[in-house]
């Protein structure tokens, strides 16, 4: 890895990480199909209703969808994870969301622990068109309201 992409993937320089579509296609196959992407901009929507930074996903509703959520990581991921906990306990409304795997955060306890499936990926992602894995291990979180609270192994990259 080159200084330039670390300076970037280790700090807090960018919080978008790009999907790699062909683990959101897994993702999608196993838990949608996903019709709504509330933290996306046009180049990286996954789905044909997004939101972008300046529609401000956390203010709107989620009610009736099954989301893809991949959030900002960094200061205020929280709030997207618990927007994504809260919105799920709605009627007929499925999240799923791909964020980094830190089991040590306050916000992992609060919410994480609280989702219906927690699932640990095998490896490191490479997310957009990034030569380099991420720095981080990932979790797919689904909240579906259905508070089964199980955790699972890996899903494979």
């Amino acid at each position: 890895m080159n200084k330039s992409t670390q300076l970037v993937m280790f700090s807090s320089k960018t919080g978008d990480w790009e999907t790699p579509q062909d683990f959101f296609e897994k993702l999608s196959w196993r838990f949608g199909p996903f019709d709504l992407d509330p933290c996306a901009n046009a180049q990286s929507a996954k789905c044909g209703k997004f939101f972008t930074k300046e529609d401000d996903g956390i203010a709107q509703e989620w009610t009736g969808y099954t989301a893809f959520v991949n959030p900002p990581y960094g200061r205020g991921i929280e709030k997207w994870i618990k927007k994504g906990y809260d919105e799920a306990l709605k009627s007929n409304t499925k999240v799923v969301m791909l964020i980094p795997a830190r089991t040590d955060t306050k916000y992992w306890h609060q919410y994480v622990m609280k989702a219906d499936e927690v699932y640990f990926v095998k490896g490191r992602l490479k997310f957009g068109d990034s030569d380099n894995s991420a720095p981080f291990p990932s979790a797919v979180v689904v909240f579906d309201g259905g508070n089964r609270q199980q955790i699972f192994g890996a899903i494979n990259r």
